[in-house]
């Protein structure tokens, strides 16, 4: 399926580029996925092991109706850990605390909450919820539900008769918030047995945040064609009688914290064209927080935004099979130190930025990524797959990119398509790039030369810079000595004003330390390789 979709993508990328927009949740690498769906079973049987951990004897309380199902054991190369399986619907404010020797398991989708709809229910309202746990339920107010996730909790899906995935629903909240010492971990169960290697991806379905912020090319309602017009435009998330449904018109909309996360070996074909990725926002809002968040071997994107408003430090993508960045439908996005780093021959664009066929439609998406560093190894000659270059900016985008180090030797830097009445705009300030002798790419309205002119229009940009990355994305002395973008606050007050480009300035500069987990693509310093669980 992941193939058929690619060849339809490769087919129109070279020419007219205006109807080939952005799947409802991402537009997939290019090659052949075998998605690892195990076959679950109701309790797992433990083997023999020479790990440390000792299962629990049994699982904590759980304010949800139905509480915690305890599923048994499930052992692996850390030892044997308690089966505590949550509930399809979290109806009440809950907590996954730490404890010694627990797994928390999602077996099949979970729901934080009701949706409570495009704003929140009044007492007059007779809205009904589109998930199925709620469907008899008619809402005078949102279930305001929060699910609150301890530091160095692991919770890990296991499809079913669905995808195992995590829906924090309109008029809810998640509070995962790890620290970096304890990163709360996402991840798959054939990582809690210890069957996974380098390469492994797609085993369960992710993380999606659900809000009311603006978004774009509507399955309901209307986006307005005007700047500042009035929207009824909501989307939804799964292909399937139970909706996952998103959009509204609030940008500040609040889905909660995630901050020092890993999610792990993610990515699910949920029907034609609605794929899931490590982490999913659909029109959440400024008032969320995204902080020290690792997205390891997705077989989709490292993450995907789609509308409302996005503020994000410190984000790390090792490994999506499809763009590491995804930002889509109307978003207003802001993103400081980004680390984009592919394995050789695997992924495509590391920035894909669209609005999905809805050039005309506003809000227009407009989006800064400020130090960053991206890179596509040198041994590949093919890591742009159906996007072309690394990075593809089209449709209704808006895209300012500053402080940042691109460094792709094999590969075309940047491309853009032109299409709709204002086609796609590109800003490069203190940018820096290794591209191989095209360097730029151009579609629909935009040729290579259009391409060309915008990268050179901005300031202190170099597209024959000549890297010296150490430990795969460290500043070298080359990078050192490029003289960063002095207005960066003028592009967001969300933004630090610091004076380097790139994600990390040198070696004394450690945030990626401590919180993540290393894998053949990326050493980050830490003691757990990703194909392992922490025991402590």
């Amino acid at each position: 399926m992941k193939t058929i979709h690619g060849m339809m993508l490769l087919g129109c990328s070279a020419l007219a580029l205006a109807g080939c927009g952005a799947d409802d949740i991402s537009s997939p690498g290019a090659g052949s996925i075998v998605i690892n769906n195990p076959t679950p079973t109701p309790t797992p049987t433990p083997t023999p092991t020479s790990g440390t951990v000792v299962a629990a004897a049994s699982c904590p309380s759980f304010n949800a109706t139905g509480g915690l199902t305890n599923s048994g054991t499930i052992s692996g190369p850390e030892g044997t850990w308690r089966v505590c399986t949550l509930p399809a619907l979290v109806d009440v404010s809950s907590s996954l605390p730490k404890v010694a020797g627990v797994l928390y398991r999602l077996n099949g989708r979970v729901d934080v909450g009701c949706d409570g709809g495009f704003a929140a229910p009044t007492a007059t309202s007779t809205f009904t919820t589109t998930t199925a746990s709620c469907n008899s339920k008619v809402l005078s107010a949102d279930t305001n539900v929060t699910l609150t996730i301890d530091p160095g909790v692991i919770v890990y899906g296991e499809n079913g008769a669905e995808p195992a995935w995590l829906a924090v629903n309109r008029g809810n909240k998640i509070n995962a918030t790890g620290t970096a010492a304890l990163p709360i971990i996402f991840t798959s169960r054939d990582n809690v047995v210890g069957t996974n290697n380098d390469s492994s991806q797609g085993q369960w379905g992710g993380v999606v945040l659900l809000g009311r912020g603006q978004v774009t090319d509507c399955n309901y309602g209307a986006a307005p064609t005007v700047a500042g017009g009035s929207t009824t435009c909501e989307r939804d998330t799964e292909g399937a009688v139970n909706k996952a449904v998103f959009g509204g018109s609030d940008n500040t909309y609040n889905a909660g914290t995630m901050k020092y996360v890993q999610i792990r070996y993610s990515g699910y074909v949920l029907s034609n064209g609605k794929e899931l990725q490590s982490l999913t926002t659909e029109g959440t809002g400024t008032g969320t927080t995204l902080e020290y968040f690792q997205s390891v071997n997705s077989s989709d994107d490292g993450a995907e935004f789609f509308g409302g408003a996005v503020n994000f430090k410190h984000y790390i993508a090792v490994n999506a099979d499809d763009d590491s960045l995804d930002v889509d439908t109307g978003l207003q996005g802001n993103f400081q130190y980004v680390l984009l780093l592919q394995r050789s021959g695997g992924g495509d664009a590391m920035v894909e930025a669209d609005s999905n066929g809805a050039e005309d439609q506003f809000p227009r998406q407009k989006t800064n990524i400020a130090n960053f560093t991206m890179v596509q190894p040198a041994v590949s000659s093919n890591n742009e797959a159906n996007d072309l270059a690394s990075l593809l900016i089209r449709g209704n985008s808006d895209i300012t990119l500053v402080n940042g180090i691109i460094n792709t030797p094999n590969n075309e830097c940047l491309r853009l398509n032109g299409s709709g009445t204002v086609p796609a705009t590109l800003k490069a300030f203190s940018v820096v790039m290794s591209c191989n002798s095209t360097k730029y790419m151009g579609s629909g309205s935009y040729t290579a030369a259009n391409t060309q002119s915008q990268f050179a229009a901005g300031t202190n940009n170099n597209d024959a810079f000549t890297s010296t990355l150490t430990n795969t994305f460290v500043n070298g002395a080359n990078e050192a000595g490029v003289v960063a973008y002095a207005s960066i606050t003028s592009l967001s007050s969300y933004f630090d004003n610091v004076a380097y480009i790139g994600a990390v300035k040198d070696a004394s500069d450690t945030w990626y330390k401590g919180w993540t987990c290393n894998n053949a693509t990326a050493a980050f310093g830490s003691s757990t390789s990703c194909t392992a669980l922490p025991t402590t």
